[in-house]
């Protein structure tokens, strides 16, 4: 016997002692199919529950494979043996074994395959530059020499050993070692066999002190249903789109500055529940959200993140699958047809995107490998004290990789039109949030993090030159200049940015008594000074409706017919005002209860009038700005909005011109319970003006009073050549156009 074949069939040393206490990184150069000699392989597998073990040697596919029995070792329990000639092993061996409750199983052995991410995808990922890391790592579904099976990746530096554990391997981290590509820190194991649907984890032993964390897979396409958290081999990748036309359309880099759109902000777990309070799924919420939204006229859907989550109560902000639709509501596929039937119907879907954080949870990102490997060591950087969350390291290159790669796997995979990323401005300061002793200063002692900085102009300069067309939104809170302005100028570089100063502003003028309102007119008129410095959404989203703070209807004064008469003005100013519109679900017909996760909207009340009325006027408002070039083609210059008169503080009247294309409207707003009878404002030409829509109508739940024409005479006012005399019905917005 040769020692070539003695060591083949007694190897010895430090690898067998390390694979047997599960520290072993290389168990490809130990297990598997290896060679002797020219004629002799053997065949060395790891099998910690096995009694017997055997070798399919033969032709299996003819039917003439015949079991030979594998030697088990004196030095390892479990590691098992054959050696004979080359021609009676397959390329990918076939494994029998028996396990002590009398079960017999059979598997291709996963060690006859080799590693095979590349070095170019290695080098990429090491330099920050791969920015479709989800493809490299996570688990894929591939065939291999005909064989299927499933390759893992994952990224974890810091461990000495790694292994896929599940339910096909008695979730035992000695069954499936990983293999580590050098010192890139990612381990990789193709598995043979395994089925759709499969759960997994990884296992890590950190090098230095020995510990063993179970971790979800980072780059998961799939989850359990929460509270488990497993994740789960997702087989499908050849979802029928129908949507080219859609893509197509969206296309055009520019077109969506002077298209019309209005967002309708939804969280698919409490809009609407099946019976006995169950969520429904995503295709349930297509055949019913998708009509239902594209009849009250919305352009767009806004879901609150519908990334992998443990916690309802977070709504999706505690994100801990970056690449999966929750499975509260149904598979990936199930998730890619509502956003299908979206696009079928005209309607863009947004998506809530959350990289400013992740949470605590031990079985997801946080410490993955025993190591501060997402977030960083030093609490001042890496800890959200608000949230109880942890800050991503963006000066990683691997991170960042991993955030880019989330978004456009949802850009590309999912067909998502664009992201609104939370809490932009958690991630532009170091300080913020933060008491003084609290934060550690950036490289010139400042409170800017530059490697946030860094990582939004890139995450905005690839996905808007990758995918022209794809919306990025930020919600952020500061005055940091240039958030919606190109990179090449010294802006972040999103498309848009939340106002949250105007949406501030005009719920705070709103909550007070009409009364009182005199007094606080500036703010109504004190965002007309910034309105161009950014391009932005005017936000009434799901924030303004919680904790405490009541629904937009239960803030209005007044009695109920004076709070619906309020919240119809309202939505004429968000309407008629420069920017895009943003609407948070049940708001569009005036629930009157603050919004819960727990529970579905408060449908009931669309059997009393003043509630359908709410609704026709969304409708309508919808129809009104979509149709009209003066409501939405200039939104983001100036030259679209014109004061006609704005200083009647005492009788709180606003009224202001909108232009675009060749029309021009005008809005009068009355922002107090008195009516105003022959109220004089400016008009920029002669002729007739017609009341297009009047908030006050019978239609929406008012009294119809007010005017419904006026001829502009030639009287200057104001700077402008012409006066209308018109009759403003309490608490109500006209909306004029000539003719």
């Amino acid at each position: 016997m040769t020692t070539a074949l003695h060591n083949c069939i007694r190897p010895s040393g430090d690898p067998i002692a390390r694979l047997g206490t599960a520290r072993w990184h290389d168990p490809h150069g130990l297990l598997g199919r290896h060679a002797v000699d020219h004629q002799t392989v053997c065949c060395r597998s790891f099998l910690p529950r096995a009694r017997e073990a055997w070798l399919l040697c033969g032709a299996a596919d003819a039917g003439a494979a015949h079991r030979e029995p594998m030697i088990p070792s004196p030095d390892l329990p479990g590691l098992f043996t054959w050696t004979g000639p080359l021609a009676d092993c397959p390329l990918h061996p076939t494994i029998v074994w028996s396990e002590g409750d009398g079960r017999t199983f059979q598997a291709v052995d996963p060690y006859s395959f080799a590693p095979n991410i590349s070095g170019f995808d290695l080098h990429l990922f090491g330099e920050g530059r791969h920015w479709h890391a989800h493809r490299m790592l996570g688990a894929h579904p591939e065939h291999r020499d005909g064989i299927a099976g499933v390759r893992f990746a994952v990224w974890a530096p810091g461990a000495e050993r790694v292994s896929v554990v599940g339910d096909f391997n008695h979730w035992d981290g000695r069954c499936h070692p990983m293999s580590v590509h050098g010192g890139s820190g990612v381990w990789e194991l193709f598995i043979p066999g395994l089925p759709d649907g499969a759960l997994y984890k990884f296992e890590i032993r950190n090098r230095e002190s020995g510990n063993i964390f179970v971790k979800s897979d980072p780059y998961g396409a799939f989850f359990e249903i929460r509270p488990n958290t497993a994740s789960r081999v997702f087989t499908s990748r050849d979802y029928p789109w129908n949507d080219d036309a859609w893509l197509q359309r969206r296309s055009d880099p520019l077109a969506w500055k002077h298209r019309p759109m209005s967002i309708y902000e939804v969280h698919l777990g409490s809009w609407k529940r099946g019976d006995e309070g169950r969520f429904l799924g995503y295709r349930e919420l297509a055949d019913e959200l998708i009509p239902y939204v594209r009849d009250r006229g919305f352009t767009h859907i806004e879901l609150l993140p519908v990334t992998e989550h443990p916690f309802d109560g977070s709504w999706g902000y505690q994100s801990t699958g970056f690449f999966a639709p929750t499975s509260r509501f149904g598979t990936p596929d199930d998730f890619r047809h509502l956003v299908d039937a979206a696009h079928r119907a005209g309607i863009g879907v947004l998506l809530d995107w959350v990289p400013g954080h992740f949470p605590k949870d031990s079985f997801a990102l946080a410490r993955f490998d025993g190591t501060a490997l997402y977030e960083h060591e030093d609490p001042r950087k890496g800890e959200h004290r608000d949230w109880g969350t942890l800050i991503f390291n963006y000066g990683r290159s691997e991170v960042r990789n991993f955030l880019l790669s989330s978004a456009l796997c949802w850009i590309e995979d999912f067909h998502i039109d664009g992201l609104r990323v939370d809490a932009v401005a958690s991630m532009l300061y170091l300080d913020y949030s933060r008491q003084a002793n609290d934060w550690i200063p950036n490289e010139y002692g400042g409170n800017e993090n530059l490697d946030a900085i860094a990582f939004l102009r890139e995450l905005n300069r690839t996905i808007q030159s990758n995918h022209p067309g794809v919306l990025m939104i930020a919600e952020e809170s500061t005055a940091w200049p240039g958030v919606s302005r190109p990179p090449d100028t010294g802006g972040l570089g999103f498309t848009m940015k939340w106002n949250m100063g105007w949406m501030h502003d005009t719920l705070a003028y709103f909550r007070l008594d009409p009364i009182h309102r005199q007094h606080h007119h500036n703010q109504l008129t004190f965002g007309m000074l910034y309105a161009y410095t950014e391009n932005f959404v005017l936000p009434f989203s799901h924030d303004e409706v919680v904790h405490g703070k009541r629904s937009l209807r239960g803030r209005m004064p007044g009695d109920e017919a004076q709070q619906h008469a309020q919240l119809r003005l309202l939505y004429a100013y968000q309407w008629t005002y420069p920017g895009k519109k943003l609407l948070f679900m049940g708001q569009e017909f005036g629930q009157g209860t603050e919004w819960s996760e727990s529970r579905e909207l408060d449908w009931y009340v669309l059997q009393y009038p003043l509630h359908q009325g709410m609704t026709t006027l969304v409708r309508d408002l919808n129809r009104l700005y979509q149709e009209e070039p003066a409501l939405h083609a200039l939104e983001f210059e100036s030259e679209g909005f014109a004061w006609l008169d704005c200083d009647d503080a005492s009788r709180s009247v606003l009224s202001y011109l909108r232009r675009g294309g060749d029309s021009q409207w005008i809005v009068v707003l009355n922002l107090t319970p008195v009516p105003r009878e022959d109220y004089a404002i400016p008009a920029p030409h002669g002729g007739l003006w017609t009341v297009r829509l009047n908030t006050d109508s019978e239609f929406y739940g008012g009294g119809s009073r007010g005017s419904r024409q006026a001829r502009a005479e030639p009287q200057p006012l104001r700077g402008f050549s012409h006066t209308l005399r018109l009759d403003l019905p309490p608490l109500a917005a006209l909306i004029l156009a000539p003719g």
